[in-house]
């Protein structure tokens, strides 16, 4: 994953080191030098993370900040605040102003590509869930403007072993939220999957557990795998603060622990979740049968060339990979003669729940008609596109279906792949390459993966 960065300071030095450490990690680094040369690239371009230092003349940091969480247009775009002030009511003004995180000069490396890379993944998410919510808004089907939560009251699970940190930490958080702690992983995991927590902080210093396999549980289990979670770490255990960012935590804390700083990052984490979880709940609610399958429940093919346009527009101006897979079940009139239709539905409504079970959240699955399914696979290229495909191809074909009378029928798939090749690409153009790459797939054997090779 990359992401699109923003790096806006008035002396060049430092937005010449920012943009080095951040290139070198691969980010698309974009730069200015005054507040509003960053306004109107904001406006104008899509960004994913803006880093902002606060000390410049005209427009400061945070008034920048001010208006870009002021304009619909740039509100959902993550601001972190460089800056080298280190008192408590320099970064309280940050977090006021609307910042979503904050770094201190000298810029920490880790601190830095950990901050960074965060807030672009939870960008990119936030768009894929806004674009969907756009796209049912032009199609009728919702209405409303989609707004930013701010209640950051939560309801925290601490995992620590220390009373006397865990004590601290508690005292600090009471302010403004209500946590729970726990010392047993196991039944932390327990509490976290069956109560209604904002957010987990677990330390990586335990005595008798290891912090990061709960790390790891907890972004396995459906039910907190969108749980955000900040580690505790002492300032020697680098090694594990990697490993634990790895696994899918959102932040951390070096002890020992800033109350300021832990109160900033819990606030941030909240929100972050808190607005998700909203943007999320208002796409499950606004989901409606006309842009459904009723057998497979599915997207339909109305709803797929809908999105799939934006997807492509998306693609085309900013540059990132986007892939479609189509794939057709063989001999499915075969099927439906010999077995009847209600074994032709039972065999559909699996090959499509098998599609859902190895494709990633953000892609799009759509029955686009009879015995066809479509896969539109943001940030793939056509090699990441082949390899889903050869997943989907191996998962059909590994286990056999079970018909309603009990039988069970071996079933295969061909898929053909198509990506965006350049700025002159069309839905309808990128669909057709798709096709014809299936058919190629069937006239060479059937269940196998064909590329479009244009």
């Amino acid at each position: 994953m990359t992401a699109r960065v923003l790096v806006v300071d008035d002396i060049p030095a430092n937005v010449k080191l920012l943009e080095a450490r951040l290139s070198a990690e691969y980010f698309d680094v974009l730069t200015a030098y005054s507040g509003l040369e960053a306004l109107k690239i904001c406006s104008r371009q899509q960004i994913d993370v803006v880093l902002l230092d606060v000390m410049m003349p005209g427009m400061d940091g945070f008034e920048v900040c001010r208006k870009l969480k002021a304009d619909p247009v740039t509100q959902h775009i993550p601001v972190v605040m460089v800056t080298a002030l280190d008192q408590p009511s320099d970064k309280i003004q940050g977090l006021e102003a609307g910042a979503d995180d904050f770094l201190t000069k000298p810029v920490d490396d880790i601190a830095l590509i950990t901050r960074v890379r965060n807030l672009g993944r939870l960008k990119m998410l936030n768009d894929e869930i806004l674009m969907r919510a756009q796209t049912r808004e032009r199609m009728g089907l919702s209405s409303g403007v989609i707004e930013l939560h701010r209640n950051e009251r939560g309801r925290i699970l601490l995992v620590d072993d220390s009373p006397r940190s865990a004590q601290r930490i508690v005292e600090i958080l009471s302010r403004m939220h209500e946590t729970v702690v726990q010392r047993d992983l196991q039944t932390a995991l327990i509490a976290a999957a069956e109560g209604s927590f904002d957010l987990l902080i677990v330390s990586l210093s335990l005595a008798n557990a290891d912090g990061l396999r709960l790390c790891s549980q907890i972004r396995s289990l459906d039910r907190t795998r969108h749980l955000p979670i900040i580690m505790l770490v002492d300032p020697s255990d680098e090694g594990r603060l990697l490993r634990g960012l790895d696994l899918g935590a959102n932040d951390y804390l070096i002890r020992p622990i800033d109350q300021n700083e832990l109160m900033a990052r819990v606030r941030t984490q909240i929100r972050r979740k808190r607005h998700s979880d909203h943007l999320r709940t208002r796409l499950a609610e606004s989901v409606e049968l006309s842009i459904k399958d009723a057998l497979t429940g599915l997207f339909n093919r109305r709803y797929m060339e809908s999105h799939l346009k934006s997807l492509v527009d998306q693609a085309v101006n900013s540059g990132r990979p986007l892939s479609i897979l189509i794939a057709d079940i063989d001999h499915f009139k075969r099927i439906n003669d010999t077995y009847g239709h209600d074994a032709g539905d039972a065999v559909l409504k699996e090959f499509a729940s098998r599609f859902r079970r190895n494709t990633r959240g953000v892609d799009l699955v759509c029955r686009l008609g009879g015995e066809e399914f479509v896969v539109v696979m943001p940030n793939a290229d056509a090699p990441r596109a082949f390899q889903v495909g050869e997943r989907l191809r191996a998962c059909i074909a590994a286990e056999p279906f079970r018909l309603p009378d009990g039988q069970h029928l071996p079933i295969t798939a061909s898929v053909g792949v198509a990506s965006v090749e350049s700025p002159q690409d069309t839905p309808a153009m990128l669909f057709r390459r798709a096709d014809g790459a299936l058919y190629a797939a069937k006239r060479s054997g059937r269940n196998r993966v064909v590329v479009d090779a244009a």
